[in-house]
């Protein structure tokens, strides 16, 4: 099994989609890390050399990602939060970030709805 920065790839996969399994890496950049390494897409990861492996960690360590990125990502959210801009508010209310409407969709950021339990709602007549 194939250990690169950290992460566990899965063994059945290409290694083009392997590679993505690493936050930070996505298709494109797989593709480029696998050409500059010199290893073809289109081979498995059980498939792999000790060799190439090396290769691909040692292109990998040029980019940032896993634990370098999160925490890079999440100290640019705090900012953005203290200093207290629209996208830092939105943050901080839990809410879309990037202008998308609210009245019927974001159910991902918002949440689902709870209803009180035993309240009847009341008619004025």
């Amino acid at each position: 099994m194939a250990r690169i920065a950290g992460v566990d790839l899965p063994r059945n996969k290409q290694v083009v989609i392997g590679l993505t399994y690493i936050f930070g890496i996505g298709n494109s950049t797989a593709k480029k890390i696998l050409a500059t390494a010199g290893v073809p897409e289109t081979v498995r990861v059980s498939d792999l050399t000790p060799d190439q492996e090396e290769k691909i960690r040692a292109e990998v360590e040029k980019y940032r990602v896993e634990g370098d990125l999160r925490r890079e990502v999440n100290l640019n959210i705090k900012r953005l939060i203290e200093i207290g801009s629209y996208r830092g508010i939105r943050h901080r209310k839990g809410l879309p970030v990037r202008g998308q409407h609210t009245k019927n969709n974001a159910r991902t950021r918002k949440g689902k709805k709870v209803s009180i339990a035993g309240r009847k709602k009341t008619t004025t007549a």
